[in-house]
């Protein structure tokens, strides 16, 4: 987060308006950058995605709410270190958000948002659609430029051999070979 973090508050402090373009999709970082522009354009299929941090292999969020289920006595020290970490990451993800929405949610709104983004309503991989985030508040246009896809044409991505739509609620791990 923390490059992401450098990049959105060099654009919130930026003396001109800026743009940001969504054609596709920017997740995580990604809509940290975009909450930061003066306007975000964006396709009308094109998504943002919460900015809710990760501890390890494993949603901070995620970590607090094991670790709120269990007893203490019962949980070993590395994981209440992470379960610290956890909830600082959260802390920490909120507060950047805040600044960078204060200005462009009434602010009563804000803080809600904050943290609706942050970690406690959606998966790391949840698609928020443009009309989901006018609903929240947002001034989102969706007259993306053909200037931004001819753009895009010159950088083609490469082809993936996988699906490109995959939900993998965990990283994959290890087996263990199995014993003759």
């Amino acid at each position: 987060m923390l490059a992401t973090e450098q990049i959105a508050l060099a654009l919130l402090r930026h003396p001109a308006k800026v743009t940001v373009f969504v054609p596709h999709y920017a997740m995580s970082g990604g809509t940290m950058i975009a909450l930061a522009a003066n306007e975000i354009v964006m396709d009308e299929n094109a998504v943002l995605g919460p900015v809710d941090p990760q501890v390890g292999q494993f949603p901070a969020v995620s970590i607090l709410n094991a670790v709120g289920q269990k007893n203490v006595n019962r949980i070993d020290d590395s994981t209440l270190v992470m379960a610290d970490i956890a909830e600082k990451a959260v802390k920490q993800v909120e507060t950047s958000l805040v600044k960078l929405l204060k200005d462009k949610l009434p602010p009563e709104r804000v803080s809600e948002f904050a943290k609706e983004l942050s970690a406690w309503k959606w998966t790391h991989d949840y698609p928020i659609f443009c009309g989901e985030l006018r609903q929240m508040g947002l001034n989102v246009n969706v007259n993306v430029p053909d200037l931004i896809y001819d753009l895009m044409e010159l950088y083609p991505q490469p082809i993936q051999r996988m699906p490109s739509v995959q939900y993998i609620p965990l990283p994959y791990e290890k087996k263990e070979a199995r014993k003759s």
